[in-house]
């Protein structure tokens, strides 16, 4: 097996039976089953969601994006060995401490493999749930210019890099371009406050008032569940997003879940519990790819700089990044997945056919 081999860099090609299009993500795929499958599922495997729920199967791919683009690296790999499994790892094993501790539910059903996700349809909330523990990142380089109202919240003077906050707090911004919201400009990722959200929560995706409430209670008791357990291998939960959306029960009653992966490197910052104590900053997520990119290209303005976008995109594509900075990203993922869980994450021979293969064989599902 060849390094470029383990990897899954392709995951909207899979012959799955569908009567939509592939929506194909940064790093997942979405393939929404017919009506007749999604009902035989729900029924043949007892999933405990009203007969008439749409179900997709969700691939993970092992590409790796940043500054909004796909990179590779050297002798064609296409991804990261490691990286798609571990994330669905971690964000199983949260999801299964959410559900021990009572919180809501997520949109997965079923897992038939390490990459593949078996979801049902969500109304989702168009907003990205940003919990923030330490001040570092964009928000310390907005403090550091003397900014100091964020989403809505004034934070105190003398704040220092990298050093926690003096409470857990809530920034959200838009998912998705959002239109005719006043002072909310039409563009995705912008910074919302709560007063945002309340004045105009239907457009937000929420379905009453009290739901706010709700989705920074979920937020919050997410946080430190998994903050808890981070801590408990010495490893700092910085910050992360949640995301959010509506699910009916199988009483037709509407109720909030947890949508796409939570806690990952992906979607966090977790640095080293024993350098942070130390005073310095080991990244155990993608953040370290980030900088490792601000380092590697001459022109870091390129990948900050929103208007320099066709640059950034050539410099994506024409470039074959080492092949070690890929591996350092391959043992930073797998080494969080392996903390978390306990167990290792082991490279597939062939990630594609083992999929197809169980998805033949025990879900009828190939075409």
């Amino acid at each position: 097996m060849s390094l470029a081999d383990s990897v899954l860099a392709v995951n909207n090609d899979l012959p799955i039976r569908t009567d939509k299009p592939v929506h194909s993500g940064k790093v997942r795929s979405v393939y929404w089953l017919t009506d007749a499958d999604s009902r035989r599922l729900i029924q043949d495997k007892g999933y405990d969601v009203p007969e008439d729920t749409p179900l997709a199967i969700m691939v993970i791919s092992d590409r790796i994006s940043a500054f909004d683009c796909i990179f590779h690296g050297e002798g064609n790999l296409q991804g990261i060995p490691g990286k798609g499994a571990a994330l669905n790892a971690i964000s199983n094993h949260w999801f299964s401490l959410f559900a021990q501790n009572g919180l809501a539910d997520s949109h997965i059903l079923d897992i038939p493999h390490p990459f593949v996700w078996i979801v049902q349809k969500a109304r989702p909330i168009k907003v990205e749930a940003i919990c923030r523990q330490y001040i570092t990142g964009s928000m310390w380089r907005a403090y550091s210019k003397g900014e100091r109202v964020f989403c809505g919240i004034t934070l105190p003077e003398g704040l220092s890099k990298d050093q926690k906050l003096p409470e857990l707090l809530i920034t959200p911004s838009t998912k998705g371009i959002l239109t005719g919201i006043p002072g909310v400009p039409a563009q995705d990722d912008v910074n919302i406050s709560r007063s945002d959200i309340e004045a105009n929560y239907q457009a937000f995706g929420f379905e009453k008032p009290q739901d706010i409430d709700l989705y920074e209670t979920l937020l919050k008791q997410g946080f430190k569940v998994i903050s808890d357990a981070l801590a408990k291998l010495d490893q700092v939960f910085v910050d992360t997003k949640f995301e959010f959306g509506y699910v009916n029960d199988k009483n037709g009653q509407s109720k909030l879940i947890y949508m796409d992966e939570v806690g990952t490197p992906d979607s966090s910052r977790i640095w080293d519990g024993p350098a942070y104590r130390e005073g310095k900053i080991v990244e155990n997520s993608k953040e370290g790819f980030r900088q490792f990119l601000l380092n590697h290209f001459d022109d870091a303005d390129i990948l900050l700089n929103k208007d320099r976008m066709p640059e950034r995109e050539a410099l994506a594509r024409d470039n074959d990044l080492p092949l070690e900075a890929m591996m350092n990203v391959s043992r930073t993922y797998t080494g969080v997945a392996e903390k978390v869980t306990g167990r290792s994450i082991a490279l597939p021979t062939n990630p594609k056919a083992d999929i197809i293969k169980v998805l033949r064989e025990q879900y009828d599902l190939i075409v």
